[in-house]
């Protein structure tokens, strides 16, 4: 089917950092659409956010009622990560194509019921926002790994870095909030399923809050057989730094730096280290957006899809459950529908 000629109507719901960011990059920078409504649980900051980026959305006084206001034809979801399963599941419901953040839902069972309602609809309308397959860099080494030139990857060399966390972030949350980008783009990359992981903890960092047990080091087994370790490190200091090394049969393949000058300045050859993750990835959410703007006006929804981010949260829990116990647990994914292809 051929692109329409309008622009998407959109509704957003979550005026917050990465709302405001989508709501700026789909009126400003994106092609094919229009923010016409938002909310949010403060209602204030919604209405501020519209004046401030100059548009004509009108702002609803929930996200039930933007999900059913007759102008809105496709919706992001980028509140409060407990009501992302309730958002979802209505837009679904109402028939409407929906972009949500990350998480799906904040449990594994939650995100099923996500995939289920899908299911039952009988047609895809969520996608899933992981970002990093629409990253240019995961998108050439996942070139390289399906062309064969270094034949079936046999490990995986990963490191998920960054200078340091505030006092609310816990162990488990190197797992959901840290690791589960792996645990999605590595799927993606090998066009496998976990099977099976164990957590191990080396020693900590004098650089941690006494609550935070950091690095830790994820190692995971894929039903190919492929091993992967992830290494954790959430107050390494020097800056947000993302690794990712295949070893395959014939050859080894990384992931590429970012972009970034060279500098021969004061008896050094350097190369700048960026900071911050949404520098690192900026690029990427502009490409995700995009692909889902395109494929709703295209009548077909883009990927990570619901399936995917239940496969995440599945693995992430498995991960959680051995981080407690110190032993391997398996990753109990259900076969995949073929409504997923």
């Amino acid at each position: 089917m051929s692109l329409n000629t309008q622009a998407l109507k959109l509704g957003v719901i979550g005026t917050g950092a990465i709302g405001r960011d989508h709501i700026r990059r789909c009126s400003q920078t994106l092609l094919g659409s229009q923010v016409v409504a938002v909310t949010d649980i403060n209602q204030q900051q919604a209405a501020q956010v519209v004046a401030e980026l100059g548009l004509s959305a009108e702002v609803y006084p929930d996200a039930h009622a933007l999900i059913l206001a007759a102008d809105v034809e496709a919706v992001l979801v980028t509140s409060w990560g407990p009501s992302h399963e309730e958002y979802v599941l209505a837009a679904i419901r109402a028939g409407k194509p929906v972009f949500c953040e990350k998480p799906l839902a904040v449990t594994a069972a939650g995100c099923r019921n996500i995939v289920d309602a899908e299911i039952a609809h009988g047609h895809r309308l969520v996608q899933f926002g992981f970002m990093r397959p629409y990253d240019a860099g995961y998108q050439a080494l996942k070139a390289v790994i399906d062309s064969g030139q270094i034949g079936e990857p046999l490990m995986l060399h990963c490191a998920h870095r960054n200078p340091r966390v505030g006092e609310h972030y816990t162990t488990d949350m190197g797992i959901t909030d840290t690791l589960i980008h792996e645990l999605d783009v590595l799927r993606w990359l090998l066009d496998d399923d976990y099977v099976s992981v164990q957590v191990v903890f080396p020693r900590k960092t004098s650089k941690a809050l006494a609550h935070l047990r950091d690095p830790q080091v994820v190692l995971l087994e894929t039903a190919k057989g492929t091993r992967i370790d992830v290494e954790v490190f959430v107050n390494c200091q020097y800056g947000y730094d993302i690794q990712c090394e295949v070893v395959g049969e014939t050859g080894i393949a990384k992931l590429p730096e970012p972009s970034q000058v060279q500098l021969r300045s004061e008896a050094k050859l350097s190369n700048a280290i960026l900071m911050d993750w949404k520098d690192r990835f900026i690029a990427a959410y502009d490409v995700e957006l995009q692909a889902f703007i395109d494929g709703v006006r295209a009548g077909q929804v883009g990927s990570p899809s619901a399936w995917d981010g239940f496969a995440a949260a599945v693995a992430a829990d498995a991960c959680i459950q051995a981080q407690q116990s110190g032993v391997i647990v398996n990753v109990e994914l259900p076969p995949r529908p073929a409504f997923y292809g």
